[in-house]
């Protein structure tokens, strides 16, 4: 069986805190584990990295520009 992962330490884990860790486990982005109702939550390290996965977006490229340099207009 996995090692279950405290609350407190899956919001270590992940760098957010427990508020935002709740939130996210309220709307359904995170896997959990309760055994009663209203009981202690308990995470798994797939379930964290699964939420790591959904909350990672790629970055979108940069158009490049025919130059770096401003010019200037004006006085010749």
């Amino acid at each position: 069986m996995e090692k279950l992962i405290t609350r407190k330490e899956a919001a270590k884990i992940l760098g957010i805190s427990i508020a935002t860790l709740d939130e996210a486990r309220n709307n359904g982005l995170i896997s959990y584990i309760q055994y009663v109702p209203n009981g202690c939550v308990y995470f798994t390290s797939v379930a964290l990295q699964e939420y790591i996965a959904k909350s990672t977006h790629r970055a979108k490229p940069v158009e490049k520009r025919e130059t770096y340099r401003n010019v200037r207009s004006g006085k010749a």
